[in-house]
């Protein structure tokens, strides 16, 4: 059985990366990219776990400004407001890095790694990153699977303004930013797969004890406010690709994972009934039987 906690790092793109790395290191490679403000321990130790016993080398890690890679401190984002500007009205707002940036950061664990090419698994801002990766390195990429995300395309997969004012609820005398976090998962967990009370505490409560940082959050999710649609892109994937999405979820509606397969060709769109903005324990060998179906098939453009 594998276990958590063996913590290694990486120079990449300029920073310092911590990821883990499960099974053996000849088996092909599936680089797991989480998603906003979600440190590694977000993808569950269980999934890791089915896609190892598969026959697969697992690499999870923390994206920059989150967990224990490294953080840009004193490196200031754009109020939520005016990030909310941009989305709606296509005002422009600089940002302290990009998607890009972070795709970027993604390929450079690889070369750190000595792995010429991986299967790309990205959930939510993963998923967006691992797109990237997927169209400006196609060399580096072996199959795409996109996880609760979007095309970036304008009213696609975007969450309602009341959603977003949710997640940004600010602690208060009748409220702990424990019992906001609780309430913000409870939310974005879909009807058929709830998440309980006690569920939610023990993680937030483990994820906080490796690391905070909440000015990467804003950091992080500037990156996503500011990013172009990539649709052209999207176009130009010609790996094999598996989107899966949530019917539920209110965080990145179904519409931007509808969008993002309608866009990469041969794509296969599986959506469950149900579920939110969340990887449901009961889903997990599911979601990787899912994955090495994607990685076993043979794309058919170019043949």
């Amino acid at each position: 059985m594998i276990e958590a906690g063996n913590t290694q790092y990486a120079q990449s793109n300029g920073l310092k990366i911590a990821y883990e790395s499960f099974g053996k290191p000849e088996d092909p490679a599936i680089v797991l990219v989480a998603g906003l403000y979600n440190q590694l321990v977000r993808w569950p130790l269980e999934l890791c776990q089915h896609l190892v016993d598969r026959g697969f080398r697992v690499i999870r890690f923390d994206n920059r400004d989150i967990g224990l890679s490294d953080k840009l401190d004193g490196v200031r984002a754009p109020g939520y407001f005016r990030l909310l500007l941009k989305s709606y009205f296509g005002i422009p707002v600089p940002a302290p890095y990009s998607l890009d940036d972070m795709a970027a950061d993604t390929v450079g664990l690889l070369d750190a790694l000595d792995i010429p090419a991986a299967h790309m698994v990205g959930m939510s801002m993963g998923g967006m990153i691992s797109q990237i990766v997927a169209g400006r390195y196609p060399d580096r990429v072996l199959s795409l699977t996109s996880i609760m995300s979007t095309s970036g395309e304008r009213g696609k997969g975007e969450a309602s303004l009341k959603v977003s004012l949710k997640m940004l609820q600010p602690a208060s005398k009748d409220k702990t930013p424990l019992d906001i976090a609780v309430e913000i998962w409870q939310m974005l967990a879909g009807p058929a797969y709830p998440m309980t009370d006690d569920e939610i505490r023990k993680q937030v409560i483990a994820e906080h004890k490796r690391s905070s940082n909440p000015a990467g959050y804003m950091r992080q999710i500037s990156a996503i406010r500011t990013s172009p649609s990539r649709v052209a892109l999207l176009n130009a994937v010609k790996v094999p690709t598996l989107i899966i999405h949530g019917n539920q979820d209110v965080l990145v509606p179904v519409s931007g994972g509808i969008d993002t397969a309608k866009h990469i060709a041969h794509a296969e769109l599986v959506r469950f009934e149900g579920m939110g903005h969340t990887l449901p324990r009961a889903l997990l060998e599911t979601f990787a039987d899912l994955i090495i179906k994607n990685s076993n098939s043979i794309s058919e453009i170019g043949a």
